[in-house]
């Protein structure tokens, strides 16, 4: 983290970030603990929306996030998408309650009682050989592009594998088709042209095919390029051009939040425009855009009688836009500070503005 020269600077108990920097298992310890919160939330949040649902009335305009989600994949109505089915539904969110206490388990394990270091943890073969010292190996070394290349690896496969369970899902179990308003089973269509073509009118895709497709071709790229990065080293030497004294723990948080906010984004656009991955069975009707002190969506619909006052779908456009405008403003805030800038000087430029003087040598 950025500590302007200082050596031994310290940082409060609100600056989360500092505590896990060079600690690689805490640092482990608080990306576990944290998917635990969110599975918790997920788990919860399905369980009250399935205590408060209401057959009678439309599933978008009851402000509900989690079942809608559900339903869009198949899950929580009998193939024709007319019957309801929440003991599906109730299984799926007890069992993210029971995997949240996995995870928040795992958290403690790494913050309390193993090495803070994964360096120094122990083998898991009696010779404790160091080829066999496995979790040693995601050391964290922030200006070591090996290292970094190497962990960055293992999460674009595990991303890839998870696109190959969604695309598997939709072509085995089937998803629901809007067009059908059933759920069926999908093929994917895997034509690289569609899937370039795409990147620019994908609001506006209206095939599952294509959708499916495409995340079978996200799949292989990030799998080929995981397998790419954890078998490759650095070619030639680590210059400036390559991030040397740039890469740092504040650089890679600053390029997560640039990647998770611009996702946020295209989601809320994608969410508020488009009917076959947001059917409007689950999400209610189509957004309008609108501007004010900054975008936002609002409903097209008659909203007389909607539970929440806003469909499923404004609120989670909105949200999601929201906060991935937020993501990215920490990423440059992020992002500036690993370039080095000294944010103090901006405070002291304003406190001392009576006595500043500017003359054409500055």
């Amino acid at each position: 983290m950025q500590s302007y020269g200082n050596p031994d600077v310290t940082y409060g108990w609100w600056v989360g970030n500092s505590v896990v920097t060079n600690k690689s298992s805490r640092f482990i310890g608080s990306h576990v603990a944290h998917t635990g919160l969110i599975c918790f939330a997920a788990g919860a949040n399905t369980l009250w929306e399935l205590a408060r649902y209401n057959p009678d009335i439309p599933m978008g305009h009851q402000g509900m996030v989690s079942i809608p989600h559900l339903a869009s994949i198949g899950i929580g109505f009998d193939p024709t998408g007319t019957v309801f089915d929440g003991t599906s539904i109730a299984f799926i969110g007890v069992f993210h309650l029971i995997c949240s206490m996995v995870y928040a388990g795992a958290g403690l394990l790494h913050s309390l009682i193993f090495s803070e270091d994964t360096q120094n943890s122990s083998g898991l073969f009696a010779d404790d050989r160091p080829e066999h010292r496995q979790a040693a190996r995601y050391k964290l070394e922030w200006d070591n592009p090996d290292n970094q290349t190497f962990i960055l690896g293992h999460h674009l496969i595990f991303f890839g594998v998870a696109c190959i369970w969604f695309v598997e899902w939709a072509r085995i179990h089937g998803i629901y088709d809007p067009a059908l308003g059933a759920v069926r089973q999908v093929e994917y269509n895997l034509n690289l042209t569609n899937i370039w073509n795409h990147q620019f009118d994908f609001l506006a895709i209206d095939s599952l095919e294509d959708v499916m497709g495409g995340h079978a071709f996200l799949a292989f790229v990030e799998i080929t390029g995981g397998a790419f990065h954890i078998a490759t080293k650095q070619v030639g030497e680590y210059t400036e051009f390559k991030g040397k004294n740039i890469l740092s723990a504040e650089a890679v948080l600053s390029w997560s939040l640039a990647g998770i906010g611009w996702m946020a984004i295209i989601a809320a656009f994608w969410c508020a425009t488009n009917t076959t991955v947001y059917p409007e069975a689950w999400y209610g009707e189509t957004l309008a855009l609108k501007f004010g002190i900054s975008p936002y969506w609002i409903d097209t619909a008659d909203m007389t009688g909607v539970v929440s006052g806003h469909t499923s779908r404004a609120w989670l456009a909105n949200v999601h836009y929201y906060l991935g405008f937020f993501f990215i403003q920490g990423h440059l805030w992020h992002a500036i500070r690993a370039l080095g800038f000294d944010f103090k000087k901006v405070t002291d430029a304003i406190s001392n503005l009576d006595s500043a003087r500017v003359t054409l040598t500055d």
